[in-house]
């Protein structure tokens, strides 16, 4: 299944790792996966951390995508309980976190919505598709597997003219680190109590149209 840029494009930067500068992207990222990649960088930076890595991402689509990836598990505690111990975030800098991201958004929502900066973006870059290199961190190579492997399982696709790319929602990127028996975070996370098997369904579907 193909998408306009014009429709999905504006969610993400997405070259690998996050890097900037890439005439043609490797993969986009649906806007509520985007917006968890972003809390995902702000998690590894709360640790000083040179390098987002997968408990980062699965932390920023825990919040972001919630609605989006609650029916696949029974319990919320359960999962909210493994996040903040494999991220190594305290409940105290855990809701630091939220807090200020969700101020961030609020902000830069109020200034995409002004008249101005409405004028502004017909003749300049979206600001996802202008990202400065600060918002970045490279990804773990852990995680840049788990990003290319939900490449390959995504249904969708945003045709630029060549060569279609794919589009990643945050169920193929979940999947992916649920079936990853490499890494202790696998298993761990299917021991939350989450639905694999819906899910693994839900990422393939090319019907389960993915959130602007």
């Amino acid at each position: 299944m193909s998408f306009s840029s014009d429709k999905y494009g504006k969610g993400a930067s997405a070259q690998a790792g996050g890097a900037t500068g890439s005439a043609r992207p490797e993969r986009r990222l649906t806007v509520g996966l985007a917006r968890a990649a972003r809390f995902a960088v702000m998690v590894a930076r709360s640790r000083a951390a040179a390098q987002v890595e997968v408990a980062d991402m699965l932390a920023g689509m825990y919040l972001y995508e919630w609605e989006r990836l609650a029916p696949f598990w029974p319990d919320r505690d359960a999962i909210e309980t493994l996040l903040r111990r494999i991220c190594s975030v305290s409940p105290q800098r855990w809701n630091h976190l939220i807090e200020a991201y969700d101020k961030q958004r609020r902000a830069e929502q109020a200034e995409a919505s002004s008249p101005w900066r409405r004028l502004m973006q017909r003749t300049r870059p979206t600001e996802h598709e202008k990202e400065s290199d600060q918002d970045h961190l490279p990804y773990s190579l852990e995680l840049e597997h788990v990003m290319r492997s939900a490449a390959e399982i995504s249904p969708f696709r945003d045709d630029l003219g060549e060569l279609p790319i794919p589009v990643l929602t945050s169920e193929c990127v979940l999947v992916c680190i649920a079936c990853n028996d490499d890494s202790e975070l696998g298993p761990n996370l299917r021991a939350t109590g989450l639905d694999l098997p819906a899910l693994e369904r839900a990422a393939r579907d090319p019907r389960r149209v993915p959130h602007r």
